[in-house]
């Protein structure tokens, strides 16, 4: 199957305090499936909407989003929540790790409602091995840092091994260190599994090193460019 996220004329609208704010503008963008694709914008450019939209998490005023040639307007609740599980992953800023639960369960927690064809502890036992955290699978939240957090996060949004994964700032609250081994983290995926990445970014260095890059403003993309990536 063909993965490919298409938005056709995609446009949000906020309304409040008697004032209507566009978020996002007509915009039309192809993802391919595979890729990895940096969005940047200053602050309001509407790049954090589109991630939400593209996930599910919010629905556009008017537009339509097409994955693998279906309209996910078609899906109903339901639908949609089976649609997030089986193909997006997501990673934000804030890790949104359970404090109580150590990083094992905080993996294993997207599956604890789920039928899935696998040993659930077992393929969350292995994608913590993959992102570096073998020694840390029985620590609590409180217990890991910053970026150890940032890669339970990450180990949580691969465990049922989606097409995509959405980025939303990821490395916002993290050293430049750190932030570039959370960036290269998300490369070796890419390359070796196979999902897309969409990465929302502040950080001009990182988007550089996208296969494309997108560049919004005021809701609209003002840029959609081919990059050489290393």
């Amino acid at each position: 199957m063909d993965f490919s996220i298409v938005c056709k004329g995609l446009r949000k609208e906020f309304q409040g305090d008697g004032i209507k704010t566009r978020a996002l503008d007509e915009v039309n963008a192809t993802f391919k499936k595979g890729e990895f694709v940096s969005i940047v914008g200053t602050s309001g450019s509407g790049k954090s909407t589109l991630l939400s939209i593209l996930g599910t998490l919010d629905s556009p005023t008017s537009g339509s989003i097409l994955y693998n040639n279906e309209d996910i307007k078609t899906y109903n609740k339901n639908g949609l929540a089976d649609f997030r599980f089986n193909h997006i992953g997501f990673i934000f800023q804030q890790f949104h790790l359970l404090p109580t639960l150590t990083s094992l369960e905080n993996v294993m927690a997207p599956l604890f409602s789920r039928n899935v064809p696998y040993n659930k502890k077992e393929r969350a036992e292995a994608v913590l091995e993959r992102v570096g955290l073998k020694d840390k699978m029985n620590s609590l939240p409180s217990q890991l840092s910053g970026g150890q957090q940032q890669r339970v996060a990450i180990a949580r949004a691969i465990v049922h091994e989606p097409h995509w994964l959405l980025a939303d700032e990821p490395t916002g609250n993290l050293d430049t260190e750190t932030g570039d081994i959370i960036f290269s983290l998300l490369t070796e995926l890419n390359r070796e599994k196979g999902c897309g990445v969409i990465f929302v970014t502040h950080d001009p260095a990182l988007a550089a090193k996208a296969d494309r890059m997108i560049e919004m403003k005021d809701g609209k993309i003002l840029s959609d460019k081919e990059l050489a990536r290393v």
